[in-house]
């Protein structure tokens, strides 16, 4: 996915976003998704298909990321 054109990307970061330390998501061409450090925008995009988009929201939404210990915490680590 290296060939993605991100010129006419509509970036958007959350509304509680407020000392700049955020990321912004942006809809693609083709259901692609992408997002980058909105204080480095000129930087390189990650892109993820609808599929890998799902599932990292999903784990989110179930724990999979929370920090414990100073650490990832990993569903595999629990």
């Amino acid at each position: 996915m290296n060939d993605v054109d991100l010129s006419g990307a509509i970036w958007r970061k959350s509304s509680r976003s407020n000392l700049g330390n955020c990321v912004e998501v942006a809809r693609l061409s083709g259901g692609l998704i992408g997002v980058r450090d909105s204080k480095a925008p000129e930087d390189a995009a990650l892109v993820f298909t609808p599929a890998e988009w799902d599932a990292f929201v999903a784990g989110v939404k179930d724990g999979e990321f929370d920090l414990q210990d100073d650490r990832l915490s990993f569903a595999a680590d629990r």
